[in-house]
């Protein structure tokens, strides 16, 4: 009876910490994120929203274009003071569902762990052990973080050394073992070791990070096609851009380290993958606010995927998202994005979306938030482009034998 009393009290605990407006995530209080919408296509099988992506190992523009239900959020707060040091911890959940409903979410546990603030040795840097995001910048109208470090581990993060700062972190990755076809223990885990050499200054407002990562697959001794892997991220940022920040980068990775789907790198896929799999990417991401009314957001990014038994195949992709205040509180929204997909023995799949979207913000600068939007989403794809745009699809195949389709609706961004 405690028991089912409890569980009960779970979605009522999570939604009064989620409701309560507090701190951004890297300060101490209540923080979090969520998106969640209503909305229908004009299909002839009807059901659930749907949206417009090619699948595999590409993003989606999101604007208008999510089919999901997205909540996560935590505490953040000081646990202890002894001498100077601080010891700060974060607690973060998360529910997701693949529809417009949240009934079917699990809850799962995305941070736990303890930071040490203050320690003279680290030079301005913390140390820290548990499970947290890490060092995971993105492009936001694509939903992608090109560079993913995050998981369960230890490590000490921004020490200043020289002009830059050093972070280097171990983490435990897949830690599961399983018993294949021969009855013979079987593991999927493996270690991971992130170095990152960043905020290294090297011209007005222009900064360089440098990221590598490690990987070394577990089991090898009872599975020879077990296989390491490492990746190394090189970015350059430069700040005050028409009141932005303009970043480009270049990423290589081999084997697992080509990351596990989603467009990461730099935590560990499966370590199945031969040296011979390799991920190539070149981005340019750029945010701007010139004026108080206007601001926009555009990427331009080349990913190429290669191993000897797929192919391969490059994705090639360009969107911009301008948004104009019309006054401090309400917004347009334009998104257009169109992606090229070049596939092994096969036509080259291509793909546009284009959004409209009146939003309610809580100001007129690109990154306000909460945004109560409408939107009103147009795709349109090539033949070659059929099979996968129903294959992405959250609702199913409901776009049959098209090549286009609308959506419409309504959605609610937040973050706090």
């Amino acid at each position: 009876m405690l028991k089912q009393t409890m569980l009960k009290a779970i979605p009522a605990t999570l939604a009064l910490l989620l409701a309560c407006a507090g701190a951004s995530a890297d300060e101490e209080g209540l923080h979090g994120y969520f998106r969640v919408g209503a909305g229908s296509t004009s299909s002839n099988s009807g059901g659930p929203q749907g949206c417009f992506g090619l699948g595999g190992n590409t993003m989606k523009y999101r604007l208008g274009n999510e089919c999901d239900a997205h909540v996560e959020g935590g505490y953040t707060g000081e646990l202890a003071q002894a001498e100077g040091v601080r010891f700060v911890g974060t607690v973060w959940v998360e529910a997701h569902a693949n529809n417009s409903e949240f009934g079917d979410a699990k809850v799962i546990m995305n941070k736990a762990y303890v930071e040490a603030h203050g320690l003279a040795v680290l030079n301005g840097g913390t140390a820290w052990i548990g499970k947290r995001y890490y060092y995971r910048p993105d492009i936001h109208m694509l939903d992608m973080q090109y560079i993913n470090m995050n998981g369960t581990g230890a490590g000490v993060d921004k020490v200043k050394v020289g002009p830059g700062k050093f972070s280097y972190a171990f983490f435990k990755d897949n830690d599961l073992n399983t018993r294949d076809t021969r009855g013979w223990m079987s593991t999927t885990s493996a270690t991971r070791q992130n170095f990152i050499y960043g905020d290294i200054p090297v011209s007005k407002d222009g900064s360089i990070d440098v990221a590598a990562t490690f990987i070394s697959a577990q089991g090898k001794a009872l599975d020879s096609n077990k296989h390491d892997g490492w990746q190394l991220s090189v970015f350059h940022r430069q700040d005050k851009v028409l009141g932005g920040v303009n970043t480009v980068g270049v990423q290589y990775g081999e084997g697992p380290a080509v990351g596990p789907g989603l467009g990461r790198m730099g935590s560990s896929g499966s370590t199945l993958l031969t040296p011979d799999s390799t991920r190539m990417r070149v981005l340019d991401h750029l945010w701007i606010q010139p004026t108080w009314n206007f601001g926009m957001e555009a990427v331009v990014l080349m990913q190429r995927d290669k191993s000897d038994a797929a192919g391969s195949s490059t994705w090639t992709t360009l969107g911009v998202r301008p948004v104009y205040a019309l006054s401090r509180n309400v917004k347009l929204a334009l998104e257009i994005g169109t992606d090229r997909v070049t596939v092994p023995n096969g036509a080259t799949q291509r793909l546009t979306k284009f959004t409209f979207a009146p939003s309610l913000s809580a100001g007129p600068g690109l990154w306000s938030r909460p945004e109560l939007r409408a939107f009103v989403t147009y795709g349109r794809w090539n033949d070659a482009a059929r099979a996968a745009v129903n294959a992405a699809n959250n609702g199913g195949p409901i776009y049959n034998g098209g090549n286009s389709g609308t959506s419409y609706g309504f959605q609610v961004e937040s973050w706090f």
